[in-house]
């Protein structure tokens, strides 16, 4: 049986899962992500790939992983994760001398991108860009259904630029984990968003209850998801401004706040270079499981 595996490697969860050419499932399963320990990380994801093709009573030819992350070209070794026992370490050749088959691996927002290019809500586009607006902020770049990576491998990563015409009602001084400040990461994020808030209103609330005092009109949860899509737009402009994709299509957990797709496209007008702006902002048809998925398509 001709099928692809695709394993979104997650700092809370690793997923697996098995897809025909066709998109059909034929298995999925996910564990807990062992925590900071990479050699446990490695035989929980050949765990893992064992169980699925026990399953399926075949093997594959290559397995594909999206990881919080990227592999440095200069070295080889994982960089930029946000699941740092990854850094430093040769992932893809750990596991693929393990496994006796290639692996390839990718960033997990550029899977996510993938994923709703070749069969989401970017399917009918030529060009698609990719966000994740989760516990980090990450973007992916797919044209006519490739994933492009770039010299540095780091194409799609807007979340580490900084936060454009920025102001003092931004909250600005924010730290990075990258090492600079006021990345678009720390406004963006889910932990960036709920701070701001829960510093200003001296609160312990999450995002989801944020939005939803909101909506009962409390002022300042207004003002702060206001603020919240104001500060997409401007970020998100840049990005229309340079690539100017087809369609932007958003993932992540604040990606479900049905406010950003009434409001953003207005708020974007204002910032984007034309008399117009007639990019489509549209929520991922496969939610999060498109980053599993894209993996699988790698």
């Amino acid at each position: 049986m001709d099928y692809c595996i695709g394993i979104d490697l997650g700092g809370t969860k690793i997923e697996i899962i098995a897809l025909t050419p066709s998109s059909d499932v034929l298995f999925r399963y996910r564990v807990p992500t062992p925590q900071g320990n990479y050699q446990a990380t490695l035989d929980a994801i050949c765990s893992l790939i064992e169980r699925a093709e026990s399953n399926i009573k075949h093997p594959t030819r290559s397995i594909g992983i999206g990881i919080p992350g990227a592999i440095s070209r200069e070295t080889g070794l994982i960089k930029n994760a946000n699941s740092t026992c990854l850094i430093g370490h040769p992932l893809d050749k750990d596991l693929s001398d393990r496994l006796q088959r290639p692996i390839k691996i990718a960033n997990d927002a550029d899977c996510f991108a993938l994923s709703e290019a070749v069969d989401g809500s970017g399917k009918d586009y030529n060009s698609v860009f990719g966000v994740i607006l989760g516990t980090g902020v990450g973007g992916g770049i797919v044209i006519n259904k490739q994933l492009l990576s770039g010299p540095n491998s780091i194409c799609g990563e807007w979340g580490h630029n900084s936060l454009p015409r920025i102001n003092e009602l931004d909250g600005v001084g924010r730290d990075c984990y990258c090492g600079k400040q006021d990345c678009i990461e720390t406004f963006l994020s889910g932990p960036g968003f709920t701070t701001h808030y829960n510093d200003s209103t001296f609160s312990q609330l999450d995002t989801e209850s944020i939005w939803e005092f909101a909506k009962t009109g409390d002022k300042s949860a207004i003002e702060h998801c206001e603020l919240y899509i104001e500060q997409l737009a401007k970020a998100l402009s840049s990005v229309i401004n340079i690539l100017d994709p087809e369609v932007i299509v958003l993932g992540g957990g604040l990606s479900n706040q049905s406010d950003i797709y009434q409001k953003l496209p207005e708020r974007l007008a204002q910032y984007v270079f034309s008399d117009s702006m007639n990019t489509p902002i549209l929520k991922a048809r496969f939610g999060d499981s498109s980053g599993v998925r894209g993996a699988a398509w790698l």
